[in-house]
């Protein structure tokens, strides 16, 4: 892989598949299969950045099947020390409205059987996820977006569920009810899994919706797909100006302490 380097890593999600311009596109095969498309690396900012849609060009793979650890070894491979995931959310608290961004600072994890770690054996390795996203990042990011006049809050938690169905009323007022702030598919285990890697992450959660039975739904309306890329969509160019000014605020050098992540998980 050392023909091809990128500095920055972007993982896209719904409705965010053109995201770089006069790109080169490659495929990178990885010890955990394949991951979900060709990586298009391009430039921003006098930056190297390596895009790569969570779902797949064409939207083939659901949030539960995502080769999530394919993906991140990929980023990986191309040197990737630094990963931005933005992502469409739901909205489970009031005063959280659709076209918001959330730099979020925590996550619950409410998925099942997805592959969530590079370290099974036999060493046996505990990556802690206490703070499991970047300081520097998340920082840069809220900075960014206020720049930028996007609404922002710069801290939440994010609940990911198995998809690729919705909630149900009783479960979302479950999650809102625990104080949690929005509701997405595709967090868990994408960020852990850059902590074990040691590269800094940051989630930009872009809220389409509240999520059904929440009272800030004046219509009840239940969430669909086709809602919800439609509400991303309408929001798709403030969120790529947020993320150009945020990349382009990147320093070369890490002021964090992503890296050195696994010092402590082994005795």
């Amino acid at each position: 892989m050392a023909k091809y380097h990128a500095d920055i890593g972007v993982f896209g999600g719904t409705g965010f598949y053109k995201f770089l311009n006069n790109v080169e596109e490659v495929w990178i095969e990885t010890p955990y299969g394949p991951p979900s498309d060709k990586v298009a690396i391009g430039e921003v900012g006098g930056k190297r950045v390596a895009f790569l849609p969570r779902h797949g060009k064409e939207h083939t793979i659901p949030p539960h099947l995502i080769n999530y650890r394919a993906n991140l070894w990929a980023m990986k491979e191309l040197g990737v020390s630094r990963i931005i995931g933005p992502c469409a959310a739901g909205s489970l608290q009031p005063h959280i409205k659709p076209g918001d961004l959330v730099v979020t600072d925590q996550f619950v994890n409410r998925t099942w059987g997805r592959r969530d770690t590079f370290y099974e054996g036999p060493v046996v390795t505990h990556v802690s996820p206490a703070d499991p996203y970047c300081p520097e990042l998340r920082k840069l990011a809220v900075e960014a977006a206020k720049a930028e006049n996007v609404p922002v809050h710069e801290r939440g938690t994010i609940v990911v569920i198995q998809g690729p169905r919705f909630s149900t009323r009783a479960e979302s007022q479950e999650y809102r009810s625990h104080g949690w702030d929005v509701i997405n598919m595709t967090q868990y285990p994408e960020g852990y899994l850059a902590r074990e890697l040691g590269i800094c992450y940051v989630n930009l959660a872009l809220v389409t919706d509240y999520d059904v039975g929440s009272v800030d739904n004046p219509d009840d309306v239940p969430v669909s797909h086709e809602a919800v890329v439609a509400a991303f969509q309408q929001n798709i160019e403030k969120l790529q100006k947020v993320l150009f000014r945020l990349i382009e605020t990147i320093p070369a050098a890490r002021g964090c302490q992503c890296a050195d992540a696994l010092s402590a998980a082994r005795g």
